[in-house]
């Protein structure tokens, strides 16, 4: 494995902290308030950051939400991308591919994806949709950015992925512990069109799904690197009985353990999108990256705000951001539990694959 990043995802990388860095200020996320950053969102089209995706890969993907989520910027990013371009160009028909892929890659098309129907981990809330003579029914409770997106990838019961247009479905404003312009998406008769192939449904789902839990296993990273390097600033600037509070022994090793848990979120989440870039299995191992995204960034959140002492309980502090963003990560990810439930279901099933493989090969060459 090698995770150093290319030329390539460098130099997108490098422009997208640039980017994020300028016009994801404090004072402009105050400014925003709830709403997205349009201004930042077209800079970063403009920019051509939304289609370099294509170019630099799923591990390229990670490294740009990385920046994103160091300065929490208000835009719809990971969504458009994930459930949009890498989606589409994945599993799309040469005529979708041909249709949605300019929109998305020059920001005048957002999508988003609503995918309930498995428990936890990068689809949204809780709901059912289901699917006859092509028309979607059913409702998800919650759908991160939907109230700015133009299309959005929605699975149904049969684990079947369709294309639908926010023009034709009902969206009902949700706030979350996050701005992220959610909402409550309503599928009533509704015309989909379906993406990947009808004999492997859950093919494209599960591709779907891994790489929407890597992706914003990444996004985490940068949200707890950002809380901690507030933290570390504060700490440092911050004096009791005239020294800085860094010094104490137990901050320090308050912001080692966030450190390492930092560490851990980045890696995992390098590791899945390397192996999928790389074509090879990865399910597991996005499954790992979000139940470290889930459980450790929880604690790492919880850190930066315990290190800024009674400042970090102002919900006005850029701190606070943060641990809103980290919060809602680990809700969208999923409950650790229900993760680790998963991946140990997984885990058993692929073993079982193995097994049953490897018996049907020695039967084979007995048989010869």
């Amino acid at each position: 494995m090698d995770f150093t990043p290319t030329p390539e995802q460098t130099a997108a990388r490098d422009l997208a902290a640039r980017i994020f860095g300028d016009l994801s200020t404090p004072d402009r996320l105050v400014a925003a308030g709830t709403g997205t950053d349009a201004e930042l969102w077209k800079a970063l089209c403009a920019a051509g950051l939304p289609g370099a995706v294509e170019e630099v890969g799923l591990l390229g993907l990670v490294l740009l939400l990385e920046e994103q989520g160091r300065t929490t910027a208000q835009v719809p990013f990971a969504v458009s991308c994930v459930y949009g371009l890498l989606a589409v160009a994945a599993h799309g028909s040469a005529d979708q591919r041909a249709r949605l892929l300019p929109g998305l890659r020059d920001g005048t098309e957002v999508a988003t994806g609503a995918l309930p129907a498995r428990g936890g981990g990068g689809g949204g809330g809780g709901g059912r949709v289901w699917v006859e003579g092509g028309r979607l029914s059913g409702t998800v409770a919650w759908v991160p950015w939907l109230r700015d997106a133009t299309v959005v990838l929605v699975a149904a019961a049969d684990q079947s992925l369709w294309l639908v247009r926010t023009a034709d479905v009902r969206c009902e404003p949700v706030e979350l512990t996050a701005p992220w312009r959610a909402g409550r998406l309503v599928l009533e008769g509704v015309r989909g069109e379906r993406v990947g192939d009808i004999g492997a449904a859950g093919v494209a789902y599960d591709d779907v799904l891994a790489t929407a839990r890597t992706a914003f296993a990444g996004l985490q990273a940068g949200v707890c690197a950002g809380s901690l390097a507030r933290a570390v600033a504060y700490t440092n600037e911050r004096e009791q009985f005239g020294r800085p509070l860094a010094a104490k022994q137990a901050v320090q090793l308050r912001a080692a353990e966030a450190y390492m848990d930092t560490e851990a979120i980045r890696v995992t989440a390098y590791e899945a999108a390397w192996r999928r870039d790389e074509a090879l299995t990865y399910g597991t191992h996005a499954l790992t990256a979000a139940w470290w995204a889930s459980e450790a960034g929880r604690r790492v959140v919880h850190a930066g705000q315990h290190l800024h002492g009674g400042v970090g309980a102002d919900v006005e502090f850029p701190v606070h951001r943060h641990f809103l963003w980290g919060r809602q990560l680990d809700a969208y990810l999923g409950c650790g539990g229900e993760v680790l439930a998963e991946l140990g279901d997984l885990i058993a099933t692929e073993e079982t694959t193995e097994e049953t493989a490897g018996e049907t090969t020695e039967e084979t060459e007995e048989s010869v």
